[in-house]
């Protein structure tokens, strides 16, 4: 199951590529991924040590964070994405490095990066716990997971909606509240919680909001999670 899952989960992504190329820019720059590089560098600095960006797409982030001074491994499912981000790389050649990789089987040694960032990927794998195990693998001891976990009515969650109709699909279901437990219960420790709000949240309506409640109205929660 794994093996298909993950073949289509690239050509997926594949098809989707020159797309996603086209709103990377402004999704990082302005759009709902805009505070995440701003979250990574509130608890990874450049002197900490290599940061593996899992699920790289493009390149986009991996780039910026090259050019801020991070040493970085992009990986992604989908080699036409890698392609792309490849085309990027030439502006930080000493900085960042691309590679087509899966992460449920990421082809690195234990303990290799002092930072993992990891954007709406993990719900994409067939097994996100074996994933998150993955991650956690090739961590330092002490090294921080930036993870980003869809919200509930995110509209990328419709990936997994043919589910239903028992079909196939390339998503599984996870809620922020569970990737959340899934580490606590793995070895991970959390050190921050930061929700992206979908639009017509405004900050004084969130303000008034629990824990719980501020995750289900996001389009994306953030979570800075430290390996123990």
């Amino acid at each position: 199951m794994s093996g298909q899952w993950s073949k289509e989960a690239a050509r997926q992504w594949d098809e989707f590529a020159a797309d996603w190329h086209k709103r990377s820019e402004q999704m990082w720059e302005k759009g709902s991924r805009s505070t995440i590089l701003p979250f990574l560098q509130r608890h990874v600095s450049a002197e900490q040590g290599p940061i593996l960006d899992a699920g790289c797409g493009d390149g986009y982030a991996s780039c910026k964070l090259a050019e801020y001074g991070y040493q970085v491994q992009g990986v992604d499912i989908a080699g036409e994405m890698i392609r792309l981000a490849q085309s990027r790389q030439t502006a930080f050649p000493e900085n960042v490095r691309f590679q087509t990789a899966d992460i449920s089987k990421l082809p690195f040694a234990d303990g290799t990066f002092a930072a993992v960032m990891s954007i709406n990927v993990v719900e994409f794998a067939p097994a996100p716990l074996q994933a998150l195990l993955e991650l956690y693998r090739v961590l330092a001891p002490g090294g921080i997971l930036i993870l980003g976990i869809l919200g509930p009515t995110a509209g990328p969650r419709a990936h997994s909606y043919r589910r239903l109709y028992e079909e196939n699909t390339i998503q599984n279901t996870m809620m922020p509240w569970e990737a959340k437990q899934l580490a606590a219960e793995n070895g991970f420790v959390l050190l921050a919680e930061e929700p992206v709000y979908k639009e017509g949240i405004t900050p004084d309506i969130a303000g008034r909001l629990s824990v719980e409640l501020r995750e289900a109205v996001s389009f994306l929660t953030l979570f800075a999670l430290q390996k123990q």
